[in-house]
């Protein structure tokens, strides 16, 4: 059964796994005002002012990251080596967790979306 809410998602991975799922969910809910979580696509979101969402997955090799969009530099000079797309992001679960980087991409995309997402 698919999960119903973003803590069954993440709890239905390996404890490592869950632990770097959970950093990255608590870096983009930091930098989004009034955070609402949900399922879409079978994997979580962080919505952006209701409308817009930021998702992240749990995969074999990695974490993603989506939809990230092309940022401002520095930052998209920092993003591009972990780009596996368009507007892909994913993190490997053999590398260390850039979570800092998360948070300013959260922060940047917030930014170009207005702050609310609309």
């Amino acid at each position: 059964m698919a999960a119903q809410t973003v803590d069954e998602y993440i709890a239905a991975f390996p404890d490592d796994v869950a632990s770097r799922l959970e950093q990255v969910r608590s870096a983009i809910r930091a930098e989004v005002p009034d955070p609402e979580e949900k399922m879409r696509y079978g994997i979580a979101a962080v919505m952006l002012g209701g409308r817009y969402a930021l998702h992240f997955a749990g995969w074999k090799q990695h974490i993603g990251v989506y939809p990230v969009p092309p940022l401002p530099e520095p930052l998209e000079s920092e993003v591009a080596p972990y780009r596996s797309g368009k507007d892909s992001v994913t993190f490997r679960h053999a590398d260390p967790l850039p979570i800092d980087l998360v948070s300013r991409m959260a922060r940047a995309i917030v930014a170009q979306r207005g702050g609310t997402g609309t």
